[in-house]
């Protein structure tokens, strides 16, 4: 069968949601040298990120801001906590509830983690333009996308 018998069967390369993954593991393999220096791997990296801007926060609204579960996100807290990274503790106003803190020793991360955005920058080639505009248009899909599978879920 050539090309053109084919033209209709979905081709990979066509796919939108195959450049994504593609393009997600790059990046990721790219920012891992990095987090290797600071001993974290990239989702521990996601979490320290919404610590070190929020301060201390529920594990609800840190899934809430990583876009993932509560299942996903407890094991990567255990393994922080594990390693001396983060401590959680139940709000005394509600029991429900476990806030998440950075401690000591990830708030001094913080100062070494400053460098790994301009390093991506540099290995990628990418201009802070470039990463602007790229970055609001994932966003735009991924609310797109979000939207379509709330919808889809009704």
């Amino acid at each position: 069968m050539t090309h053109q018998e084919d033209a209709g069967v979905p081709r990979l390369d066509d796919q939108l949601c195959f450049a994504l993954y593609a393009a997600q593991r790059a990046v990721t393999a790219a920012y891992r040298p990095l987090l290797d220096e600071l001993g974290l791997t990239y989702p521990q990296y996601l979490v320290l990120l919404v610590l070190w801007e929020r301060g201390e926060t529920t594990v609800k609204e840190l899934a809430g801001a990583l876009r993932l579960d509560y299942g996903t996100v407890s094991p990567l807290l255990k393994r922080l906590a594990a390693a001396g990274l983060v401590h959680r503790e139940r709000s005394e106003q509600d029991e429900r509830a476990v806030l998440v803190a950075c401690t000591e020793r990830a708030q001094e991360l913080r100062e070494r983690a400053a460098r790994i955005p301009g390093a991506l920058l540099t290995t990628t080639g990418l201009g802070g333009a470039e990463v602007a505009r790229l970055r609001e248009e994932l966003r735009e899909l991924a609310d797109r996308a979000g939207r379509a599978a709330a919808w889809h879920q009704v």
